[in-house]
């Protein structure tokens, strides 16, 4: 094969895994909102650098800004090699995209290629992956026949079952994990932002086309957006018409459970109080303003309590049957407590329960 080679997605894909190193050539801010799995960033153009030669294209002259693009592009390559890769032997094989495999990702390749690396440059870019990405996750979730859905009220356990379920090697899409929030008003991650739109389709896909098709798929029963993000519709309307399991938690358990998972609260009253004001609309001034002073005087389990019973398992009791149409045929899976051995325990029965219902 001649290099640079330049090659489409179709055919980069099956050995995406062979290559040294995915070079993500485009800007910081490009790359942090998504990129390809595995990619590093070695810009050939910084963010700044990008507005400079912008600039002068759009003011001054298509010649002048190329000018300063190759003395900057070609400084930035310079300095990647110097301090990344005069070590890489002569076979090692790098794969380089930019946005559209123009000509950011060609100057890297011609300059790699003339040193004598096999470098293969994506064409198309960043954007044909793109497009494959949305093509598959609008079919990928018709490819499995089971997706079993876990339900189940705020704080019955069903995102701790999902991580035992992962850990004993099942097939587990957690939404929450990836979308970096736990889907209520007060499901923020302390010191977590969510990642954007496409890196969390990015990661869904890279996850479903890992599965197989012939094994069960878990997945917790989310809304149709996670925080701020939103769950393909596809999976979406895979998820509701899929068999349901039914958690259930002693309340008691379940306030426990939450008062370990939302600690960054517990501690921080002050915190929680602004996320609380955020549900005046619903229950009013005078509601917001007692369970705020729950929170103020540390009586943490009451208002935890007070929060599930008038707000929580409303809402879900509301929003349940009408969204996952096998609702009502739920297969009950009751949790003692929510020691590691109960979660541990649960996974297994259910997935005795499933494999004997996919027979």
């Amino acid at each position: 094969m001649k290099y640079p080679a330049v090659l489409p997605f179709s055919d980069i894909l099956p050995r995406l895994h062979e290559f040294d190193a995915i070079i993500d050539v485009r800007s910081p801010s490009e790359f942090a909102e998504d990129h390809l799995p595995g990619a590093i960033n070695l810009p050939v153009l910084d963010d700044e650098q990008r507005v400079r030669v912008g600039t002068l294209y759009k003011q001054t002259s298509a010649f002048e800004a190329k000018k300063l693009g190759a003395a900057l592009v070609a400084k930035n390559i310079a300095r990647h090699i110097e301090e990344g890769f005069l070590a890489h032997p002569h076979d090692w094989k790098p794969l380089v995209y930019c946005w559209r495999g123009g000509n950011r990702s060609g100057a890297m390749v011609h300059i790699l290629a003339r040193i004598g690396w096999p470098v293969v440059q994506l064409d198309g870019g960043y954007k044909e992956y793109r497009r494959h990405v949305n093509a598959e996750l609008a079919t990928l979730p018709e490819r499995f026949d089971f997706i079993n859905v876990l339900c189940g009220p705020t704080g019955s356990g069903k995102s701790r079952l999902l991580q035992v379920l992962d850990r004993q090697g099942a097939q587990v899409i957690d939404l929450e994990n990836l979308a970096a929030h736990r889907g209520s008003v007060l499901g923020g991650l302390p010191d977590a932002h969510q990642p954007s739109q496409k890196a969390f389709e990015s990661a869904l896909w890279q996850q479903l086309r890992h599965f197989d098709p012939a094994l069960p798929v878990f997945i917790e029963s989310e809304s149709k957006k996670v925080g701020r993000l939103r769950v393909p519709d596809a999976l979406m309307e895979k998820m509701r018409a899929a068999d349901c399991t039914d958690v259930r938690l002693d309340i008691g358990e379940r306030v426990q459970l939450l008062m370990q998972d939302y600690v960054h609260f517990v501690g921080d009253p002050a915190r929680l109080n602004v996320q609380l004001a955020l549900l005046t609309q619903l229950h009013g001034k005078e509601k917001i303003a007692h369970w705020q002073q729950l929170a103020t005087a540390g009586r943490m389990a009451e208002l935890v309590e007070e929060l599930l019973v008038q707000h929580y398992d409303p809402v879900y009791r509301q929003s349940i049957a009408r969204n996952f149409s096998r609702y009502a045929q739920a297969t009950p899976l009751v949790l003692p407590d929510i020691s590691e051995h109960a979660f541990e325990q649960a996974a297994r029965a259910l997935c005795a329960i499933v494999g004997d219902g996919k027979q």
